[in-house]
Protein backbone atom coordinates (compact mmCIF):
# COMPACT_ATOMS: atom_id res chain seq x y z
CA UNK A 1 0.00 0.00 0.00
CA UNK A 2 2.98 2.34 0.51
CA UNK A 3 4.89 1.33 -2.61
CA UNK A 4 4.26 4.63 -4.45
CA UNK A 5 5.46 6.61 -1.44
CA UNK A 6 8.58 4.43 -1.10
CA UNK A 7 9.30 4.73 -4.85
CA UNK A 8 9.01 8.53 -4.67
CA UNK A 9 11.34 8.68 -1.65
CA UNK A 10 13.92 6.54 -3.45
CA UNK A 11 13.73 8.74 -6.57
CA UNK A 12 14.16 11.88 -4.47
CA UNK A 13 17.16 10.42 -2.67
CA UNK A 14 18.74 9.34 -5.96
CA UNK A 15 18.23 12.80 -7.48
CA UNK A 16 20.10 14.27 -4.51
CA UNK A 17 22.93 11.78 -4.76
CA UNK A 18 26.04 13.61 -3.77
CA UNK A 19 28.58 14.54 -6.36
CA UNK A 20 31.92 14.59 -4.61
CA UNK A 21 34.34 16.93 -6.36
CA UNK A 22 37.49 15.58 -7.90
CA UNK A 23 39.51 18.79 -7.42
CA UNK A 24 40.27 18.97 -11.12
CA UNK A 25 40.43 21.93 -13.49
CA UNK A 26 37.03 23.62 -13.95
CA UNK A 27 35.29 21.60 -11.20
CA UNK A 28 32.68 23.92 -9.65
CA UNK A 29 32.52 24.87 -5.97
CA UNK A 30 29.85 26.77 -4.03
CA UNK A 31 30.51 30.06 -2.29
CA UNK A 32 27.71 32.33 -1.02
CA UNK A 33 25.17 30.51 -3.18
CA UNK A 34 27.07 30.67 -6.47
CA UNK A 35 29.20 28.11 -8.28
CA UNK A 36 32.78 29.00 -9.23
CA UNK A 37 35.32 26.99 -11.23
CA UNK A 38 38.59 25.68 -9.89
CA UNK A 39 41.92 26.38 -11.59
CA UNK A 40 45.43 25.55 -10.47
CA UNK A 41 48.17 27.97 -9.61
CA UNK A 42 51.40 28.07 -7.65
CA UNK A 43 50.78 30.92 -5.22
CA UNK A 44 51.93 30.83 -1.61
CA UNK A 45 48.45 30.30 -0.13
CA UNK A 46 46.84 26.88 -0.63
CA UNK A 47 43.60 28.38 -1.94
CA UNK A 48 42.63 31.81 -3.22
CA UNK A 49 39.38 33.21 -4.55
CA UNK A 50 39.52 36.15 -6.95
CA UNK A 51 35.77 36.77 -7.23
CA UNK A 52 35.44 34.64 -10.36
CA UNK A 53 37.31 31.43 -9.64
CA UNK A 54 39.14 29.42 -7.01
CA UNK A 55 42.90 29.02 -7.45
CA UNK A 56 44.34 25.93 -5.76
CA UNK A 57 48.04 25.34 -5.20
CA UNK A 58 47.78 22.46 -2.70
CA UNK A 59 47.71 18.72 -3.28
CA UNK A 60 44.95 18.37 -0.68
CA UNK A 61 42.00 20.22 -2.18
CA UNK A 62 39.45 19.14 0.41
CA UNK A 63 41.60 20.27 3.34
CA UNK A 64 42.36 23.57 1.59
CA UNK A 65 38.67 24.25 0.90
CA UNK A 66 37.60 23.38 4.45
CA UNK A 67 40.23 25.71 5.92
CA UNK A 68 39.33 28.50 3.48
CA UNK A 69 35.58 28.09 4.08
CA UNK A 70 36.13 28.35 7.83
CA UNK A 71 38.21 31.52 7.46
CA UNK A 72 35.63 33.10 5.17
CA UNK A 73 32.75 32.10 7.43
CA UNK A 74 34.48 33.82 10.35
CA UNK A 75 35.06 36.96 8.26
CA UNK A 76 31.49 37.12 6.96
CA UNK A 77 29.20 35.48 9.51
CA UNK A 78 30.62 36.69 12.81
CA UNK A 79 30.08 40.39 11.95
CA UNK A 80 26.54 39.49 10.88
CA UNK A 81 25.98 37.71 14.20
CA UNK A 82 27.20 40.86 15.99
CA UNK A 83 24.92 43.03 13.84
CA UNK A 84 21.79 41.08 14.75
CA UNK A 85 22.87 40.73 18.38
CA UNK A 86 23.25 44.50 18.77
CA UNK A 87 20.33 45.64 16.61
CA UNK A 88 17.82 43.31 18.31
CA UNK A 89 19.46 43.23 21.76
CA UNK A 90 20.08 39.50 21.91
CA UNK A 91 22.51 38.09 24.42
CA UNK A 92 24.44 34.88 23.97
CA UNK A 93 27.30 33.37 25.92
CA UNK A 94 29.78 31.89 23.41
CA UNK A 95 29.82 31.13 19.73
CA UNK A 96 31.56 28.11 18.24
CA UNK A 97 32.23 27.65 14.56
CA UNK A 98 32.54 24.04 13.42
CA UNK A 99 31.33 21.45 10.94
CA UNK A 100 28.18 19.71 12.08
CA UNK A 101 26.82 16.77 10.11
CA UNK A 102 23.15 17.08 10.96
CA UNK A 103 22.44 20.71 11.89
CA UNK A 104 23.31 24.17 10.57
CA UNK A 105 23.24 25.76 13.97
CA UNK A 106 22.23 25.17 17.56
CA UNK A 107 21.73 27.07 20.79
CA UNK A 108 22.34 25.41 24.16
CA UNK A 109 20.39 25.98 27.36
CA UNK A 110 23.34 28.16 28.45
CA UNK A 111 22.90 30.30 25.30
CA UNK A 112 26.03 29.01 23.61
CA UNK A 113 25.59 29.18 19.84
CA UNK A 114 27.13 26.70 17.41
CA UNK A 115 27.25 27.55 13.72
CA UNK A 116 28.17 25.23 10.88
CA UNK A 117 30.79 26.97 8.75
CA UNK A 118 29.75 25.00 5.66
CA UNK A 119 26.92 27.55 5.50
CA UNK A 120 29.44 29.81 3.75
CA UNK A 121 28.46 27.96 0.59
CA UNK A 122 24.83 29.11 0.96
CA UNK A 123 23.44 32.51 -0.07
CA UNK A 124 23.91 35.25 2.50
CA UNK A 125 20.17 35.35 3.30
CA UNK A 126 20.42 31.69 4.38
CA UNK A 127 23.38 32.45 6.66
CA UNK A 128 21.38 35.33 8.15
CA UNK A 129 18.41 33.01 8.68
CA UNK A 130 20.45 30.45 10.63
CA UNK A 131 22.08 33.20 12.71
CA UNK A 132 18.74 34.83 13.54
CA UNK A 133 17.15 31.43 14.20
CA UNK A 134 19.79 30.59 16.80
CA UNK A 135 19.73 34.06 18.35
CA UNK A 136 15.95 33.75 18.74
CA UNK A 137 16.55 30.53 20.67
CA UNK A 138 18.32 32.62 23.32
CA UNK A 139 14.88 34.05 24.07
CA UNK A 140 12.66 31.07 23.27
CA UNK A 141 14.13 27.55 23.34
CA UNK A 142 11.24 25.87 21.50
CA UNK A 143 9.86 26.21 17.99
CA UNK A 144 6.61 27.67 19.27
CA UNK A 145 4.42 30.24 17.52
CA UNK A 146 6.13 32.93 19.61
CA UNK A 147 9.53 31.75 18.41
CA UNK A 148 8.55 31.82 14.71
CA UNK A 149 6.86 35.19 15.19
CA UNK A 150 10.14 36.57 16.54
CA UNK A 151 12.08 35.14 13.58
CA UNK A 152 9.45 36.56 11.20
CA UNK A 153 9.66 40.04 12.78
CA UNK A 154 13.40 40.13 12.09
CA UNK A 155 13.44 38.27 8.76
CA UNK A 156 10.02 38.45 7.08
CA UNK A 157 11.28 36.28 4.19
CA UNK A 158 12.81 33.58 6.40
CA UNK A 159 10.64 30.85 4.82
CA UNK A 160 12.52 31.30 1.54
CA UNK A 161 15.83 30.69 3.35
CA UNK A 162 14.42 27.73 5.24
CA UNK A 163 13.21 26.23 1.94
CA UNK A 164 16.60 26.84 0.30
CA UNK A 165 18.29 24.85 3.08
CA UNK A 166 15.76 22.04 2.81
CA UNK A 167 16.22 21.78 -0.95
CA UNK A 168 19.97 22.44 -1.19
CA UNK A 169 21.46 21.70 2.21
CA UNK A 170 22.84 18.35 1.06
CA UNK A 171 25.03 20.22 -1.46
CA UNK A 172 26.91 21.95 1.37
CA UNK A 173 28.32 18.64 2.56
CA UNK A 174 29.73 17.69 -0.85
CA UNK A 175 33.44 18.12 -0.23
Amino acid sequence: SKSDWVTNKIKTAQSKATHLPEYIENEKFLFLGNMYPLVFGNQEKDLLFDGNKFVLSSDDGKKSFLRWYMEEFNKIAIPRLSYYEIKYQFQYNKVRIKVQKTVWGSCSSADNINLNYLLIMAPIHVIDYVIVHELCHTINKSHSKKFWSLVDNILPNYKESKSWLKENGYRLHNL
